[in-house]
């Protein structure tokens, strides 16, 4: 199980060169740089729509625009910690995570924070909620914390894992899925009542993971690792992509979204993003501005997405309407 640190370490000294080759997309993308002001790591993007949203990482950092990315300003968390995700309910009511067990919250809109007192000292690494009461925090040592009470109180799950975990993804108040390191995967059915290991047949390191539907999901993490459910969680199927004829080595994917059936992106080390138009059939590498790591990705909506990571990078993505 890797800690805060060497997670984080690892994150940012990635190297290597990783491909994938594919047919050119047949909606064309803008992949533009925006102006953080910041060179910290950047570990979560959040947007509320294409307007409202915040970055936060290391050092405390958290950042929020107004005006979809042109400008960001820095914002006091109150905190020196590592900062991993945040999380938006609605565009006043808010949470950060971090190293630590550290957790803020705001009430306006990202402009003030305060503490949220939870009972682990681990680091806490994804945040999501459900419902307006309903949601959960992961972290290291197989932690999970639930709240029923929208964010009040946070209570302590039994993850039957000490393993890191890294993502959740919710797909109703009932059903969610865990990801973490050394290929875990836990689900649930019931809301948290009891949680569920699942093979993955992989050691690979499970970064994040994404729905498109209650059935339909993708998990990815290092070296490269792309893999797809179609029963809600349950079995797992390695959809890894070939390395290319000029690949060193598989390149690491950190952060995966989908914003219908058949629109999905990844983003991962060297900058590198990914789409499919076609569920995930094919995957198309995009055009990137930068070279840096990509840990972060949030699209609001289907034309509207943006990414951050290392060195205060935060891109916009604009695909074209169809």
């Amino acid at each position: 199980m890797r800690t805060l640190a060497t997670v984080v370490c690892f994150l940012v000294t990635l190297w290597g060169s990783g491909m994938v080759e594919a047919a050119s997309p047949t909606v064309p993308v803008s992949v533009a740089m925006q102006k953080s002001g910041s060179e910290a790591t950047l570990l979560g993007v959040f947007f509320h729509d294409h307007q409202l949203g915040w970055a936060v990482g290391s050092g405390g950092t958290i950042l929020k625009t107004s005006d979809g990315g042109h400008k960001w300003k820095k914002i006091s968390s109150g905190t020196s910690a590592l900062l991993t995700a945040v999380y938006f309910r609605d565009a006043q009511r808010g949470w950060v995570v971090g190293a630590n067990g550290t957790v803020r919250t705001s009430k306006d809109g990202g402009e003030t924070w305060s503490v949220v007192v939870v009972s682990t000292p681990a680091p806490l690494y994804g945040i999501a909620f459900a419902s307006p009461t309903k949601g959960w925090m992961v972290g290291g040592n197989g932690t999970i914390l639930q709240t029923t009470d929208g964010g009040e109180n946070w209570i302590d799950q039994a993850s039957g894992t000490s393993a890191a975990l890294y993502a959740i993804a919710l797909t109703s108040e009932q059903q969610a899925t865990v990801v973490g390191a050394l290929g875990t995967i836990l689900t649930t059915a019931d809301g948290g009542k009891n949680w569920t290991t699942q093979v993955s047949q992989s050691s690979a390191t499970f970064f994040d993971v994404a729905f498109a539907d209650e059935a339909n999901g993708w998990a990815v993490g290092n070296a490269g690792a792309l893999f797809q459910t179609t029963d809600g969680g349950t079995h797992w199927i390695d959809r890894t992509l070939p390395c290319g004829r000029t690949c060193n080595k598989l390149t690491d994917l950190i952060r995966v979204r989908f914003t219908d059936a058949q629109q999905g992106w990844i983003v991962g080390e060297h900058g590198q993003i990914l789409r499919t138009s076609d569920a995930g059939f094919n995957w198309v590498e995009e055009t990137s501005p930068v070279k840096r790591s990509l840990m972060a990705l949030s699209f609001p909506r289907v034309t509207a997405g943006w990414a951050a990571g290392e060195g205060g990078t935060i891109i916009s993505i604009t695909p074209a309407k169809k």
